[in-house]
């Protein structure tokens, strides 16, 4: 068992986590939203460190990032569990998992060994992906450390719900990220995903400006988030703060999940956010599963 960073330690034997702004409550035995995080004895442990439950070698361009280091591989590597819910998540068999409780020592993959694996592979970086991996952020930031010490990037592909002291920690050791901007609509964030907006802008802007290379990705959902004004609002927002030529990727929805009854975004519909997009001043906008 790893012992957490980011958590208070509470008199009745709970413990709040600090990583999150869901700052969940956990009694003794128990794991808070993400299912990663447990309260052992008074003390909060990552029930997944060390423990990936996918290791691939990707395109860069799948994460996707189409203006950072174009054309070479990464290391993806992912941990189960996230602190989002979202009813349309295409990997809600491994996000949405329990941690396997019953793993031997010999299963573990140490920070050490995965930068070992990326070298082996002759990949010029890891992405920490699939999942949610600032609920394993102890995995990644020390993963991310030994990778930097070997010249090797880091790219983080998340929905960017974290709390400021965290994420201001992970920054120094993360070179790119892709984050998900799934709506505009803090209701749609609530009844979609549970969290809400206001947190993920904070995460693009606190990116932004410590130097972290950003593409945004916006899942356009029909009869969800495919309000045309609603993504005029989101596109103005992005200019007006200063994240013009911030790489924007419309992708297309298909059923998965819990929307298994709404259909597949037309493609018209991306075309004309992507139009929205431009007119509004973004310099890069690209369109996704078409």
């Amino acid at each position: 068992m790893y012992h957490c960073r980011y958590y208070q330690r509470l008199d009745d034997g709970t413990v709040e986590c600090q990583l999150c702004p869901h700052h969940c409550r956990i009694a003794n035995g128990r794991a808070g939203c993400c299912r990663s995080r447990r309260n052992h004895d008074g003390v909060l442990v990552s029930e997944v460190y060390g423990y990936p439950c996918a290791l691939a070698i990707d395109p860069i361009e799948k994460k996707p990032l189409y203006h950072f280091h174009p054309g070479t591989t990464c290391l993806s590597i992912a941990c189960t569990g996230c602190n989002f819910h979202c009813l349309n998540c295409q990997n809600h068999d491994i996000s949405q998992a329990f941690p396997e409780v019953s793993r031997e020592p010999a299963d573990i993959i140490l920070p050490e060994q995965v930068v070992a694996l990326c070298l082996q592979h002759k990949c010029p970086g890891i992405a920490y992906t699939y999942t949610e991996p600032l609920t394993y952020i102890e995995y990644v930031a020390d993963t991310a450390q030994l990778a930097h010490e070997k010249g090797l990037w880091n790219i983080l592909v998340t929905a960017g719900y974290v709390c400021r002291e965290p994420l201001a920690d992970l920054l120094p050791l993360i070179d790119a990220a892709n984050i998900d901007l799934k709506s505009f609509s803090d209701d749609i964030y609530q009844r979609i995903s549970g969290g809400h907006l206001t947190v993920v802008l904070d995460t693009i802007l606190a990116m932004h400006d410590a130097g972290v290379w950003i593409e945004l990705t916006n899942l356009v959902i029909p009869t969800v988030n495919d309000d045309v004004d609603m993504i005029r609002r989101m596109c103005r927002w992005l200019v007006d703060n200063g994240l013009a030529d911030v790489p924007l990727h419309f992708n297309r929805f298909f059923p998965r999940y819990r929307m298994n009854h709404l259909p597949p975004t037309p493609v018209q519909t991306l075309r004309t956010a992507k139009q929205v997009a431009l007119e509004e001043g973004m310099k890069t906008v690209y369109l996704g599963n078409v």
